[in-house]
């Protein structure tokens, strides 16, 4: 395969929160060195209200986009009137060029102990918000596939509305199919450069090529060349993910469906401006026609 030249394509990371404590609050370095590395720029989701103003603030400094949102693992501790306060800053947010919809919510049964109907509740909220703007939601799909299906076919999604990105998807064909019938684009990231994850590996190659888009989930989520197993974690703390690590991520995909550089690139970025239509504005790029 071709190697990937990072001086002449660029790349889009779908999911990043450059916000998180792991990154020592250097967003703008990460976002400078993930230029360096070919990254073009990306969208910071929120995960609560807390940090609305600061995934904001970042977006603008950073040249990125970002999306509002109530995270389901923050939902434990999120009050009712935040959801009123999230409806408000979406609102507001409509004349931003950089917002670009709702994320991150969904659901997540994988983390015991959380309270599930108080998550079903928050996510129906927020994809009705989602419905009432027109928007596109950023889905944090955790064990929780055919509820979140659910839950999108309740709120009226498909019939040509803007739909989204399921992030990090790990479920079956089938349930991938449900969320593709629909219009989603699905997030590969860290986890599909790992061999054994046989899975992610085999969707990034089975599903149709207008749906991959990249993302790296920063600072989760690391590729296998970042990745510490617990042991050996007490004798140097893990490398936090980051967006510059994209490129490399994108290498794997492209090996995997047999894609050029040049036409992974082109693919993922034209997949990427299609799930989050107000994208290619906050970027200030546009989608090639035929792509």
């Amino acid at each position: 395969m071709a190697a990937f030249s990072m001086q002449t394509m660029g790349w889009i990371d779908t999911h990043a929160h450059l916000d998180a404590a792991e990154l020592g609050g250097r967003a703008r370095e990460v976002a400078a060195h993930a230029r360096q590395a070919g990254v073009v720029g990306g969208v910071i989701p929120a995960v609560e209200r807390s940090n609305f103003d600061t995934v904001r603030e970042l977006a603008q400094t950073c040249g990125w986009a970002y999306a509002l949102g109530i995270h389901p693992l923050y939902v434990d501790r999120a009050q009712e009137a935040d959801l009123e306060a999230l409806r408000h800053s979406v609102g507001e947010a409509l004349v931003d060029p950089r917002f670009v919809g709702l994320g991150e919510i969904g659901l997540d049964f994988f983390v015991p102990g959380l309270d599930l109907a108080k998550q079903q509740r928050f996510y129906q909220a927020q994809l009705r918000i989602a419905r009432d703007f027109d928007l596109p939601v950023i889905l944090h799909v955790r064990k929780s596939q055919d509820a979140l299906l659910a839950g999108l076919r309740r709120a009226g999604f498909g019939a040509g509305r803007p739909a989204g990105i399921a992030h990090a998807f790990n479920g079956s064909l089938q349930q991938a199919q449900g969320f593709i019938n629909l219009g989603f684009s699905l997030g590969f990231g860290g986890a599909v450069t790992f061999e054994r994850a046989l899975n992610i590996r085999r969707l990034a190659v089975e599903v149709p090529e207008t749906v991959p888009v990249l993302e790296t989930d920063a600072p989760d989520i690391p590729p296998v060349w970042l990745y510490r197993p617990r042991e050996a974690r007490d004798d140097a703390p893990p490398t936090p993910n980051s967006p510059e690590q994209l490129p490399r991520i994108a290498q794997t995909l492209a090996m995997l469906r047999g894609w050029s550089p040049e036409q992974t690139a082109r693919q993922t970025t034209a997949n990427a401006l299609r799930a989050l239509p107000r994208l290619g504005g906050a970027l200030n790029l546009e989608l090639e026609s035929g792509a």
